[in-house]
């Protein structure tokens, strides 16, 4: 690779990590093709893009977005690294942790997700669990309903029972 195709690479490289709010790092070194590409399809299918960095040039990319600090994820950048952009921040952690079912790797070496950086394998599974902005959304939107259905409720339980009431007391008469 010349000097200039380093250059527009590692440009390129930092205007996705510019533009991206999610992003994975994992070691799928050691696998062969025909794993790399079924993760590669799994990934299509799951709407993450997935490539290959070379560590330096994704340093040098870090170093030239401006706004985003990417913390301690400059320190797992050893040995393969592939790089995995995503729009939904659960997706690839429940990605590799389906993949792994069958296969040693990858291996998450770190994440950035909505300016929060976690670094590590040990952190797959809590990632994992992280909910969508759909799911907190509409966790907050259940939330917010459920005292009004309890009042609507209520006051359709509590209509009946007087109006039941009323009913007898007029009989009554």
């Amino acid at each position: 690779m010349t000097q200039e195709e380093k250059a527009k690479y590692i440009s390129e490289l930092a205007l996705e990590l510019t533009e991206a709010n999610i992003f994975y790092l994992a070691d799928t070194g050691e696998l062969t093709v025909e794993v790399v590409n079924q993760l590669r399809r799994r990934c299509f299918n799951s709407n993450i893009r997935m490539r290959v960095v070379k560590n330096t040039l994704l340093e040098k990319a870090m170093d030239q977005v401006e706004g985003k600090d990417f913390g301690d994820l400059r320190t797992v950048l050893a040995g393969p690294t592939s790089i995995m952009f995503a729009e939904v921040g659960n997706v690839p952690a429940k990605l590799i942790k389906e993949f792994r079912k069958k296969n040693a790797k990858p291996i998450l070496k770190g994440a950035y997700i909505e300016e929060a950086v976690f670094v590590g394998d040990n952190q797959l599974e809590a990632l994992a669990s992280l909910k969508s902005k759909e799911e907190v959304l509409g966790d907050i939107i259940g939330l917010l309903q459920s005292p009004a259905k309890n009042v609507i409720s209520g006051l359709k339980n509590s209509g009946g029972k007087i109006a039941g009431i009323l009913k007898t007391l007029e009989n009554r008469a």
